[in-house]
C-alpha cells in the first residue's frame, strides 16, 4: 500500500509538472465574492456575499452578516481541511468533537451548519461520503441563522457555502511541494489556462501521502478537477465542472471513554490512557471511499434587466467504513467495572459498513432589475430548485471484550459487512421569490418567500412555507444599522419511538425564526466591521426520554451576540478579530453537548520588503473556546476552555514561495470535548507544514 501511494504521489507531481503551474489568485466570476482591494488601474473591487441572497450584492447592503473567507486566507492560516477554513470566523466553531478525517464539523451560533457547494445542498447522510478538499476552492460563505428562503430544508444556525474553482480567461499557475508533520508528503497543482478570449479550462489537483497523528490512521488522497469555461456570446456563460476524488483514511475520532483518559480510572489509578490511543485493528479499520461529480452553470444576460441562472450537479459516492470503539456508554461514569474488577477490561463494539449515496441537485432562476421610481430599485428574483438523494446502507456488527491498556490487535477478528442494502430517498421541490429594493442608494430592503414540498422513501410528505425580510440603510459615517427576520425548516426521517418499541406518526419538519439585530461599519473600503444581536427559536425538536422512546415537543432557544471585523491593506497587512457569544436554553435535556458559549480569535499578518524584490510575509493567530458542559440525568460533565496557536512565516521571491505554516503551534494537548454519555475527542496536536512553490 506504501510503494503505491509513492507512486501515485509521483505521477501526479509528474503530471502537474507536464501541464503547467498554477497561481492561486481568482477572478471575480459572476456571483462571486473578492476581497476588498485595488486593481492595478485604481478601481476598487466590492466584497459581494453571493450566499445570502443569490445575487451580486456588496455584504454593506445585507441585512445580515455573511462572511467570505478567501483562499488566500485559509490557506495562510494553515487550513487542511474544510473545517479549519472556518475557525477565524464571529460564532463559529470548527472541528467540535477535534479533527475527524471521516467528515467535516462546524456549529454556527450553538447549532450544526449543513455544507453546501455551489448553493447546493453537499452532503445528505453522515459516513455516506468523503470530506471535500479545500484547494479545491476559491472561498466558503457562512451565512448565519435560518436560510430556509433560498436553500430550501436547511440548517436553523447557518449554512457553509463552498465555492468552487472555476476558469477565467488569463493564463497562469501553480505548483506546490508540501511536506510536513505525520510524514505528510503533497503534491498541489492548479492549472488555469486560456485557449481563445472566450474559452478557458482548469485543472486543479492534490496527492497526498500522509499518516496522522493516531496510529494506523492514514490520511491518503488523490482529488483531480478539471473545469472549462466557454462564453459563446458576451452575455452568456458556461461553465462545466467535474470532480475525481479518492480517500483512504480512517478515524481520528476514537471515541476514548472519560474515565481513563479525561478523569481518573478509580480501579486503576495509575493507567492513563494515552490521548491518542488506537482503538481498533489496524489495517482493517478505514474509511476509504470515492466521489465522482459533475456540474453545470450557465447564465445569459437577455439585457441589462434580466438574467438568467441554471445550474445542476450529480454526486456519485461508494464508501466503506471499519470502526472499533469502546463500550464507554453502558456505565459511563465506571465503564471498566462493567466487564471486570481490574480497571483495564472493557467490551468493544466493531461494525462494518458499506454506503452509496447518489445526488442529484438544480436551481434554476431569473433576475429582474427595474425601478418603479426615480430613486428606487428593484433586483427581483424568481427561481425554482430541485434535489434528489438516495443513500444505501448495509451493516455488520461484532463485540469483544479487551484489554483496553493492552490491546491483542492480532485477535481481533475481520469481517465484512454483509445483506442487502436499505435504501432512503428523499425528494425536494422548492419555489422562491425575493425581492431586494434600494432606496435613494442608501436603504435596501430585503424580502423573500418560500414554498417547500419533501417526499421519503417511507410515503412520509412534508410542506413548508417560509419568509425572510430585512433592511439596513447607511446613516453617515458608513454606519449601517439593520434588522431581519428569518425562518427554516428541516425534515426529520423516522416515527416517534412509544416506551414499549413501537412506532407511533412521523417525526414533524424541524422548523425555526430568528430575530436580528446589528450595524455594519465601513469607514473606508479596506475596513469591515460588524456587530449583532440575534434570538433564534427552534419547534419540534427530537427529545430522547429518560424512560425510552422519544417524543417532539422540544423547544430550544438560542441567543447571542457577534462581532467581527476586518482591516486590510491588500499586499501588506491584514487583520482579522472576532468573537461570538451563543446561549442555548432548552425545556430538557436535548442531548446539546459541547456547546461553548464564548468563541474568540484574531489573525494578522505582515508583508515586509518591496513589491519587486523578495518579500517575507509573516502572521499569526490565536483561536479561544470557552468551556463546554454536556449533562445526562446521572452526571455533568466540563470540558475546559482551550487556546490554540497558528503562525505563519513566508517568503515570495520572483515566482517562487517559501512557507512554513503550523497550526497549535505551542502543542496544547486539549480535549475537543468530552459528553456525559461517556466519552472524549482530542483536540488535533502541533501540525507544521513547509512548502515550496512556484507560480506564473
Amino acid at each position: 500500500m506504501k510503494f503505491v501511494r509513492t507512486a501515485a504521489l509521483s505521477g501526479a507531481a509528474a503530471i502537474v509538472l507536464s501541464a503547467g503551474i498554477a497561481h492561486a489568485a481568482e477572478a471575480a466570476d459572476a456571483g462571486s465574492a473578492a476581497a476588498s482591494t485595488d486593481t492595478m488601474d485604481g478601481e476598487q473591487i466590492v466584497v459581494t456575499g453571493y450566499a445570502g441572497t443569490k445575487t451580486d450584492t456588496a455584504l454593506t447592503e445585507l441585512p445580515q452578516p455573511v462572511k467570505v473567507i478567501t483562499a488566500e486566507q485559509y490557506e495562510a492560516q494553515g487550513a487542511i481541511s474544510i473545517s479549519d477554513t472556518v475557525k477565524y470566523a464571529a460564532g463559529v466553531l470548527a472541528n467540535p468533537y477535534g479533527r475527524d478525517t471521516r467528515v467535516d464539523g462546524f456549529n454556527v451560533r450553538g447549532l450544526d451548519a449543513l455544507q453546501f457547494r455551489d448553493g447546493m445542498r453537499d452532503i445528505f447522510s453522515y459516513y455516506a461520503s468523503i470530506t471535500s478538499d479545500p484547494y479545491n476552492f476559491s472561498r466558503v460563505e457562512i451565512v448565519r441563522g435560518p436560510a430556509s428562503v433560498l436553500f430550501g430544508q436547511g440548517s436553523i444556525g447557518g449554512i457553509v457555502n463552498l465555492v468552487s474553482k472555476t476558469p477565467d480567461f488569463t493564463t497562469r499557475g501553480e505548483l506546490s511541494l508540501v511536506y510536513g508533520s505525520d510524514d505528510r508528503k503533497e503534491v498541489l497543482g492548479d492549472v488555469n489556462v486560456a485557449l481563445a478570449g472566450n474559452l478557458a479550462v482548469r485543472f486543479v489537483g492534490r496527492a497526498r501521502d500522509a499518516d496522522t497523528y493516531v496510529d494506523h490512521v492514514p490520511d491518503d488522497r488523490v482529488m483531480f478537477a478539471p473545469s472549462i469555461r466557454w462564453q459563446p456570446t458576451p452575455d452568456t456563460d458556461v461553465v462545466l465542472t467535474g470532480l475525481y476524488q479518492e480517500d483512504d483514511t480512517g478515524s481520528t475520532s476514537q471515541f476514548l471513554p472519560i474515565v481513563g483518559t479525561f478523569l481518573p480510572n478509580p480501579a486503576n489509578p495509575s493507567g492513563q490512557l494515552d490521548k491518542y490511543t488506537f482503538v481498533g485493528k489496524a489495517g482493517w479499520d478505514r474509511y476509504a471511499g470515492r466521489s465522482l461529480q459533475g456540474g453545470a452553470a450557465i447564465t445569459h444576460n437577455f439585457s441589462d434587466a434580466i438574467k438568467l441562472s441554471f445550474k445542476a450537479r450529480y454526486i456519485d459516492s461508494d464508501l466503506e467504513y471499519n470502526t472499533h470503539y469502546a463500550d464507554s456508554y453502558s456505565n459511563p461514569q465506571d465503564p471498566f467495572s462493567v466487564y471486570g474488577t481490574d480497571g483495564r477490561t472493557i467490551g468493544l463494539f466493531a461494525g462494518a459498513n458499506d454506503a452509496r449515496m447518489n445526488v442529484f441537485s438544480t436551481d434554476n432562476n431569473l433576475q429582474f432589475n427595474f425601478n418603479t421610481g426615480a430613486n428606487i430599485e428593484h433586483k427581483l428574483l424568481v427561481g425554482i430548485d430541485y434535489s434528489w438523494n438516495k443513500v444505501a446502507k448495509r451493516a455488520a456488527d461484532r463485540f469483544n471484550i479487551v484489554d483496553l491498556y493492552d490491546i491483542d490487535y492480532d485477535a481481533l477478528p475481520t469481517f465484512e459487512a454483509t445483506g442487502p442494502f436499505i435504501t432512503d430517498s428523499q425528494k425536494q421541490l422548492g419555489i422562491y421569490v425575493q425581492d431586494q429594493i434600494r432606496f435613494w442608494d442608501r436603504v435596501s430592503v430585503v424580502l423573500g418567500a418560500r414554498r417547500d414540498r419533501v417526499t421519503g422513501s417511507s410515503g412520509q410528505k412534508d410542506n413548508a412555507t417560509t419568509f425572510r425580510a430585512g433592511i439596513i440603510g447607511e446613516i453617515g459615517a458608513g454606519i449601517s444599522p439593520f434588522v431581519s427576520y428569518t425562518e427554516s425548516f428541516l425534515p426529520v426521517a423516522g416515527r416517534i419511538e412509544n416506551v414499549d418499541g413501537s412506532f407511533g406518526d412521523p417525526y414533524r419538519p424541524q422548523t425555526g425564526t430568528q430575530y436580528e439585530a446589528g450595524m455594519k461599519w465601513q469607514p473606508d473600503v479596506n475596513t469591515l466591521v460588524t456587530a449583532t444581536v440575534f434570538k433564534i427559536k427552534e419547534r419540534n425538536r427530537i427529545l430522547y426520554l429518560a424512560a425510552g422512546g422519544t417524543a417532539q415537543s422540544g423547544v430550544l432557544n438560542t441567543k447571542g451576540f457577534e462581532i467581527e471585523a476586518s482591516h486590510t491593506l491588500p499586499g501588506n497587512f491584514e487583520l482579522l478579530a472576532n468573537y461570538g457569544y451563543s446561549k442555548l436554553k432548552s425545556e430538557s435535556n436535548t442531548s446539546l453537548d459541547y456547546m461553548p458559549r464564548h468563541i474568540a480569535s484574531l489573525w494578522s499578518t505582515k508583508t515586509f520588503g518591496l513589491p519587486e524584490e523578495a518579500q517575507l510575509r509573516l502572521g499569526a493567530g490565536v483561536v479561544y473556546s470557552g468551556k463546554s458542559v454536556s449533562t445526562s440525568d446521572i452526571w455533568s460533565i466540563v470540558t475546559p476552555s482551550r487556546t490554540t496557536v497558528d503562525a505563519l512565516a513566508e517568503i515570495n521571491w520572483n515566482n517562487w514561495r517559501f512557507a512554513v505554516n503550523a497550526t497549535n503551534l505551542l502543542n496544547n494537548k486539549y480535549f475537543a470535548s468530552c459528553l456525559a454519555r461517556g466519552d472524549c475527542f482530542i483536540g488535533a496536536p502541533r501540525n507544521v507544514m513547509g512548502t515550496v512553490g512556484y507560480r506564473f
